[in-house]
Formats: structure tokens, sequence, C-alpha cells
């Protein structure tokens, strides 16, 4: 691979370029889209690049990605089906280990990809759906919408959304993540995916939380939150000031570690952002917009002994101020 395919790509221009490879794979691209895509590719050096290494790892993979790439050219109702079936199989390992070897740590899972709803890294979406329930998604979170005559499904598959349920419809709403399911018992709530499981935090009414591996339901009521596992419940905690605060695109912190506060603000940019391990327990109380993480960044410098230095607009790191 030459040097220019090897420079690093951000997570938008990666976001994409797959988006336009599952596109064109599909054979559902006409000329106005063809030309769309010609259009997209040479308007950056970026972008060429992004679609340059994506085409070495299609060939790198072409053998062992067989059953994948067969799934992908199928009819976009079939692809979920067939995806999800090869889901914890090879296929699945061979995608992600590929994702992995040229995009690091911002690798996007097929599921996120194949959603029915998704927001891209920095973007936030509010959906009205046909009950009358809203969703607001954060930055890159997927979900799939599965309403029947027995109950209205959400599947948070990503990321993190605040649900204000409808209440003119009998049948249950459930929230199912991969740890387990969360009915709301006519509610305003937020769920999020985390590392190490789903957390629950309740702002209005009540949520019965049941963990996949238990056969019992656990309710917490306004103002409290979990974090809930595939095979248990953590402790009840208390949902913090400014929980829901993104949805107004502001992060609302009070006496937070800096190390939490770099992480978060990470889930909203591009690129890579690191923190000097030495400043991670620093403590800051503020508010930070969200829409501009440049800005919340620069509004450190006032308060803490830290500086931010930026080699390029994707990898950006704040270290102790000399």
């Amino acid at each position: 691979m030459s040097q220019i395919s090897c420079k690093p790509v951000s997570a938008r221009v990666l976001d994409a370029a797959i988006a336009w490879q599952l596109t064109l794979d599909s054979g559902d691209g006409n000329l106005a889209a063809c030309a769309e895509f010609d259009k997209w590719l040479t308007s950056d050096e970026e972008h060429a690049r992004a679609w340059h290494q994506l085409s070495m790892l299609d060939q790198r993979f072409s053998v062992a990605s067989g059953p994948v790439r067969a799934a992908l050219l199928q009819p976009r109702a079939s692809i979920r089906q067939r995806v999800r079936k090869l889901g914890s199989g090879l296929a699945s390992v061979v995608l992600v280990c590929g994702l992995v070897a040229f995009a690091g740590q911002r690798y996007l899972p097929i599921n996120y990809w194949l959603a029915d709803q998704r927001t891209a890294t920095g973007e936030q979406r509010t959906l009205r759906l046909a009950d009358g329930t809203l969703i607001n998604l954060n930055t890159h979170s997927a979900i799939d919408v599965r309403f029947d005559d027995k109950r209205r499904l959400i599947v948070l598959q990503e990321g993190e959304i605040l649900i204000e349920t409808g209440h003119d419809d009998s049948r249950p709403f459930i929230v199912e993540t991969r740890e387990g399911s969360l009915r709301a018992l006519g509610t305003r709530f937020i769920v999020r995916r985390e590392d190490n499981g789903t957390r629950l935090s309740v702002l209005q009414s009540a949520v019965a939380a049941q963990p996949e591996a238990l056969h019992r339901e656990q309710i917490y009521k306004q103002g409290q939150q979990v974090l809930m596992r595939s095979d248990g419940l953590d402790p009840l905690q208390a949902v913090t000031a400014g929980t829901d605060a993104w949805t107004r695109g502001m992060l609302v912190v009070d006496n937070a570690r800096l190390g939490d506060v770099i992480a978060e603000l990470g889930r909203y940019r591009s690129g890579y952002l690191r923190l000097d391990p030495q400043l991670a327990d620093l403590r800051i109380t503020g508010s930070f917009p969200l829409h501009d993480t440049d800005m919340a960044l620069n509004a450190l410098l006032p308060t803490l002994p830290v500086q931010i230095q930026q080699r390029t607009p994707w990898w950006v790191t704040v270290s102790p101020r000399p």
C-alpha cells in the first residue's frame, strides 16, 4: 500500500465510504447515484484515500468474507436477516477484525449499518413514531423499530436514546439491548449502551428492567438509574443533574473527573482525542457545547492547568500546561 493510502482517515469519512460501498454493491445505484459517488470521491483527497483503504480491505479478506459479501448483495430486507444469523459466526469476526485493522477503535458493527435509524458521530436527531412516541438519538446511535399487534419494540443496537412514550396505545412499550429488556410504564427515560452493560436513567414515571438471564423484573422510579448486565443489575444510583442535557446540545457536569469529561466529549468528535493520564483525576464543574467540541476543550484552559495540542483536526491531546 502506498504512503498516502496508509494515512488515517476520519470516522466521518470512513462512515461515508462504507455507506457508498453498500449502496454500489447492492446493485440499486442508478446513474444519478453513480454520478454523486464520483463527485464525492473526487472532491477530497481523504475521500479517495478512504475508498482505497476500503478496497484493499476487501481484497485482503475476499476469501474469508464470502458469506458476508453474498449477504450484502441481497435486498435490504434480507440483509438484516442474513447478517444477523451470521452475527456470532465467522462473518462478523472477519468484518470486525477487518475494520479494526485500518480504523482502530472507531470500527462500526454491521448492525449499526443495517439499523432502521442511525446517527453519525456528532449527529443528534429526534424521531416521532406512529404511536406518538418521541425518540431522541444521541451521537453515533442506532435503533430498529419493530411494532406489531402485540407490542411496540425498540432494539438499541448502539449509542444512547431518550424516549417519551406515546400514551394512547395499549400495547406494551419495550426497549431491548444485548443485556436484556426495559418495559416502559408510561414514562420518559434514557437508555445508553456502555462497554459493560446498559444504563437506564428514569426521568419520569417508572421502568421495569429485566436482565437477559433473569426471569423477573425490577421496577425503577423517577430519579433512579441502574446499570443492567445480562446476568443482573448493579446497585441503585441517583440520576445526576444534566443527564438529559445532551438533548439540548450541552454536557453539564458537577465536580466530575476530567478523564470522564474528555471521554464524553470524544463521543461527539471524529478522530482521536487523548488525555494525559496524569490529568485524569482533576475535577471540573461547568457546561460545555457538544456541537463544537473544540470550543468545549478550549473552555478548560482558564480553570485547569492544561493545554490543547492539535496535530490535525482528528488528532488532539490534552496535556499538562508547562
